[in-house]
C-alpha cells in the first residue's frame, strides 16, 4: 500500500539511499534537509519522480505535513562536522527529535529514529549488545554527538509511552558506500583519498584495533525491515564481522 513517508536528513549519505529504496518500492517520499551536510546532488536523480518532493527545512523548526511514516535521520554524523558544530548538534538531536515526534503524534505515524553505536561511549566490551549501558563521559569532546543521541533515545522512549506512538530505534554502526562526503573524515574515506593520491596511510596506534564496516545497501535493508518489525527495544544495525585497520588499509590498496 502506497504511503507518504517523511525522511529527515534525506539528502545525506544514508538518507538519500533510503529515499531511493522507498521511492522504488512505490511510496510517496518527502525528503527534508537543511543541506548543512547533506547535498542536493545526492537526490538530483530522484527529482524526476512525481512521487518525490524535496523540502529544504531545518528539523529544529516546527514541521507541518501529513505523513504515514517518518524516518528521522537528521543530524551531523561525521566527527569533523559535529566537532565543528557542537551546540547545533545537540539542538538538532533534542529539538529536532521533539519536532519529529510531535508531527508523528499529529498524524498517528510510525517512526524510525536513527541512533548510533556512539551511545555506548568508549565501550569496555566488544562487541556491544543492546543490553550494554555503555561507558560514557559526558564531558568528552565527542559528547555533543554521543550524549545528544543518548538523550534523543530517551525522548523517543518516554514520548512513545506517554502518547502511544510506535517508535523504533536503530543504533547504526560504521557504514560506507557511494555518496559519502569526500571530507567526511572517517577512516574508509581517508584511506581511499590517500590511496588515490599515493600517500602513506594515516593509522594511529598499532593498526591492530578492529572495526566493523557495513555496506550502505545492507544497512538500508535493515532500517526498512526494522520499521515493519514489532521490536520495541533499540536494535544494533551493522556488520558483525570485524577487521583490523591494517587489513582494511591493505584491501583498499589492493583495490586502488
Amino acid at each position: 500500500m502506497k504511503k507518504t513517508i517523511l525522511i529527515t536528513g534525506g539528502a545525506g549519505f544514508i538518507g538519500s539511499h533510503l529515499c531511493e529504496k522507498l521511492l522504488h518500492l512505490g511510496h510517496y517520499i518527502i525528503c527534508l534537509d537543511n543541506l548543512s551536510t547533506g547535498h542536493i546532488d545526492n537526490i538530483t536523480h530522484l527529482q524526476e519522480f512525481d512521487s518525490f518532493k524535496f523540502l529544504q527545512h531545518d528539523v529544529t523548526d516546527k514541521i507541518q505535513l501529513e505523513v504515514d511514516q517518518i524516518y528521522n535521520l537528521a543530524s551531523f554524523a561525521s566527527p569533523k562536522s559535529y566537532l565543528a558544530n557542537p551546540l547545533t548538534t545537540i539542538k538538532t538531536l533534542v529539538d529536532g527529535t521533539f519536532n519529529v515526534l510531535n508531527l508523528a503524534k499529529e498524524n498517528n505515524a510510525k517512526v524510525l529514529h536513527a541512533s548510533t553505536s556512539e551511545v555506548y561511549g568508549t565501550p569496555l566490551i566488544h562487541p556491544q549488545t543492546e543490553s550494554y549501558f555503555g561507558h560514557v563521559d559526558c564531558l568528552n569532546k565527542r559528547s555533543c554527538y554521543s550524549e545528544g543521541k543518548r538523550i534523543a533515545e530517551t525522548i523517543c522512549y518516554e514520548y512513545g509511552l506517554q502518547y502511544n506512538i510506535q517508535i523504533t530505534i536503530a543504533r547504526i554502526f560504521n557504514t560506507y558506500g557511494p555518496r559519502m562526503r569526500i571530507d567526511d573524515g572517517r577512516v574508509i574515506v581517508n584511506f581511499i583519498q590517500q590511496a588515490l593520491q599515493d600517500l602513506d596511510f594515516s593509522i594511529f596506534g598499532s593498526g591492530k584495533q578492529t572495526r566493523s564496516f557495513c555496506y550502505i545497501d545492507d544497512l538500508i535493508d535493515g532500517i526498512h525491515a526494522l520499521l515493519f518489525s514489532h521490536v520495541n527495544e533499540p536494535v544494533n544495525l551493522g556488520n558483525p564481522k570485524e577487521m583490523t585497520l591494517i587489513e582494511m588499509a591493505n584491501l583498499i590498496i589492493e583495490i586502488a
